[in-house]
């Protein structure tokens, strides 16, 4: 049995919207950003995401520990980021669909932080706002099979994904499987679940929105709960994601860099080209800045050149 939800115009209109902006990113070569927006990206997602929970570092020293070097804030919110670039670092090799994959990130996330990190809760929990309690999750001993069901759901359902991770995303919340660490799994998990059928989702940082729009975030949960099913919690992350592309459409609405161009080709799975295949790709281009950005590649590196004017071959070093 699926959760309850409501596919309302809203919500197709958005689904509309969404999908036309993955389109645009793909057509713009902006499926594999630049290392460069990829670095920025992952610290505005793990300083945003951990902000929600009261993390006090800041981006400069979320970068700083990115970089191995040592910073200044207490233990407990240096622990968090350290966790969470570990997890981020290898986002790509969690399963959206299994629930001990789930638990794996959970244990990485929490590590040092909760002596039941990997673990569902034991214990009955409820979430208070000063002294009122705004939600009671279920009992502890119906966790397990309540994530089982959805975990099925993931499994099973032909729903769209960006409405299945939009799902699962408040399912996981109402459940809170965990003693602590549900709010940033939660986000998480939506980014795993969204990376296997729009592998762009590792680079852009809707959690960023999230916290822009914190106060909207946690009403958009309210309003699930009191209506008893998820329609209000999938408008308002879809709305999300909607800005989040539309942030990164914005962003690299300049032309692409020499850079770009390189970065993206060379992630390709070509293992060796021609000038002509190179503009291929990059079809707006003319033939004298195709020359230009091989010489560049072969100078920084990325490419290895053989033979002579039409002959000529690039390979791609790894």
């Amino acid at each position: 049995m699926n959760p309850p939800y409501q596919i309302t115009p809203e919500i197709l209109n958005l689904i509309v919207a969404v999908s036309e902006k993955l389109g645009q990113i793909n057509a713009k070569f902006l499926d594999k950003p630049s290392p460069k927006l990829r670095k920025e990206n992952r610290i505005q997602t793990i300083h945003s995401s951990l902000s929600i929970e009261g993390n006090t570092l800041k981006e400069e020293q979320i970068t700083a520990l990115i970089e191995h070097k040592r910073v200044i804030g207490p233990e407990k919110d240096v622990t968090e980021v350290l966790n969470a670039i570990k997890v981020y670092d290898q986002l790509s090799s969690f399963d959206p669909k299994s629930a001990n994959s789930f638990l794996k990130a959970h244990e990485l996330l929490m590590k040092g932080l909760v002596t039941e990190n990997g673990k569902y809760r034991k214990t009955g929990v409820g979430i208070m706002a000063g002294d009122r309690l705004t939600h009671m999750a279920p009992p502890a001993e119906n966790v397990p099979y309540l994530m089982n069901d959805l975990f099925t759901y993931l499994r099973d359902s032909k729903e769209n994904a960006l409405i299945k991770s939009c799902v699962f995303h408040y399912e996981m919340e109402f459940i809170h499987p965990f003693i602590d660490g549900n709010g940033r799994m939660g986000r998480l998990w939506q980014t795993v679940i969204l990376m296997k059928d729009y592998p762009v989702f590792e680079f852009i940082p809707f959690e960023n929105t999230i916290h822009k729009t914190q106060n909207d975030y946690y009403h958009a949960l309210s309003q699930s709960d009191k209506s008893g099913n998820s329609t209000p919690f999938i408008e308002y992350m879809l709305n999300v994601i909607d800005d989040s592309l539309c942030a990164m459409l914005d962003f690299k609405s300049r032309i692409l860099s020499t850079e770009d161009r390189l970065t993206y080709f060379s992630e390709r799975n070509v293992s060796e080209f021609s000038r002509k295949d190179y503009m291929n790709v990059f079809k707006e281009i003319s033939t004298a800045t195709a020359s230009r950005d091989l010489k560049k590649g072969v100078e920084l590196g990325l490419l290895n050149k053989e033979g002579d004017k039409t002959k000529t071959i690039y390979r791609i070093l790894k």
